[in-house]
């Protein structure tokens, strides 16, 4: 091995080599080089959309819902909340009532889903209350018996509210009149704004407080369901299925991940099929190498034939170029690795790549590179390295001596 590697190194370090082959090992390394580092910096996306996506999810919804089949409600809350509680894994539980209704204000009017909560539980338990940008998550009432209202940034910034502005919701649950059915409106006013960084909460959500929800909704003191918080997010499912079983019958439980299943399901498939295609461009490099060592064999078949008829093994002349491979497929890995894995941090660090949120849900491309990708990327890149070695080391070791050197 030694004596292999010394020649390889020969070879790559040999200022005679022709100018085209200088060229040509310059690309190969060039395109390795990009290869890895364009998959670092992909799955680094990947894995950043996804981490940030579901830590944004799971800081605004609930880990664990436990409700009735359709639109029945739960009258029965408080005391199903204190038996379920007490479930091993369960970290939290709140009630809530949710309520799709039209928010207007100074002529201008938009569509939100508004979510009745006991604030003692809930603001302890929603990122959302936790990230107030302007005003207070106050729910009392106002001394004028208003209810109060917090909504989120982009809705406050598109209808031009601020914190003690008056709104009016109207719910389509209304009331019979002799004129017919009449739609709820009650007046609210707006007592903080919070912005979660979530694009669809910040632009469509509103929290009031519990009361204020079942009397916009025309109900009496019911909920539509229990959301819970538990210990392990990762295990949603087997939670769900013991919080069910302790309910009882008429009681269905769905996880976050069952509500957002379409969302992970296309980052996965993403995941898999940017590895597959940015994959073919490390083999193109690896075909770049092929070349590169077949013009070398091509170049050195003199050296070739003199050093195994001076006893080098044909073996040996195999691991040469092999080894030739391996440095040029291993320096490119390496430069690729580095080079993706800083531009990821720096990208994801700074902020360097901004995004529409409307459209992407977050204000930037966020970045997080997982170490444990470079040993999968590394091997691949140096497997395809070394199998573009073996038809050009083959075709070295059966160089025939005598054939070469005859005329010489």
């Amino acid at each position: 091995m030694r004596f292999a590697w010394l020649v390889a190194k020969r070879y790559l370090r040999s200022p005679n080599r022709p100018a085209v082959l200088r060229l040509v090992t310059v690309l190969a390394v060039v395109g390795v080089t990009a290869g890895v580092a364009t998959l670092v910096i992909a799955l680094a996306m990947n894995s950043g959309f996804r981490s940030t996506m579901q830590d944004r999810l799971l800081g605004v919804t609930a880990h664990v819902s436990v409700s009735r089949p359709g639109s029945a409600a739960l009258s029965d809350y408080s005391q199903l909340a204190e038996r379920l509680g007490h479930v091993p894994g369960v970290k939290a539980v709140a009630p809530a009532i949710y309520i799709t209704v039209l928010l207007s204000s100074g002529g201008r009017a938009s569509g939100v889903v508004v979510k009745g909560i006991d604030p003692a539980l809930e603001q302890k338990r929603n990122e959302a209350l936790q990230r107030i940008v302007a005003g207070n998550a106050d729910f009392a009432p106002t001394s004028d018996g208003f209810n109060s209202v917090v909504v989120g940034k982009l809705l406050a910034d598109n209808l031009g509210l601020k914190p003690n502005d008056y709104v009016t919701l109207t719910s389509p649950a209304g009331h019979m009149t002799p004129f017919g059915m009449i739609p709820r409106s009650q007046r609210f006013r707006v007592s903080g704004i919070f912005d979660s960084g979530f694009y669809d909460y910040d632009a469509n959500w509103g929290f009031v407080s519990l009361p204020a929800a079942q009397n916009l909704a025309g109900v009496g003191d019911v909920v539509s369901l229990l959301e819970f918080r538990i210990a392990d997010v990762d295990h949603a499912d087997q939670m769900a299925i013991r919080l069910k079983q302790e309910a009882g019958p008429g009681y269905t439980a769905t996880t976050w991940m069952d509500e957002n299943r379409a969302l992970f399901r296309a980052l996965r498939l993403e995941k898999l099929v940017t590895a597959l295609f940015i994959g073919l461009i490390t083999f193109v490099a690896g075909l770049n190498i092929l070349v590169v060592l077949a013009m070398t064999v091509s170049d050195r078949a003199r050296d070739i034939a003199v050093l195994m008829a001076m006893g080098a093994r044909r073996q040996q002349i195999r691991k040469i170029f092999v080894l030739l491979g391996v440095a040029v497929g291993g320096f490119g890995t390496a430069l690729g690795l580095f080079a993706g894995y800083f531009f990821a941090w720096a990208a994801g660090t700074y902020k360097l790549i901004p995004l529409d949120p409307q459209i992407y849900s977050v204000p930037f491309v966020p970045f997080q590179p997982n170490p444990g990708d470079a040993l999968w990327i590394a091997a691949a890149a140096l497997a395809i390295s070394i199998a573009s070695t073996l038809v050009p080391a083959r075709s070295a070791s059966r160089i025939q001596p005598v054939d070469l050197l005859r005329y010489e």
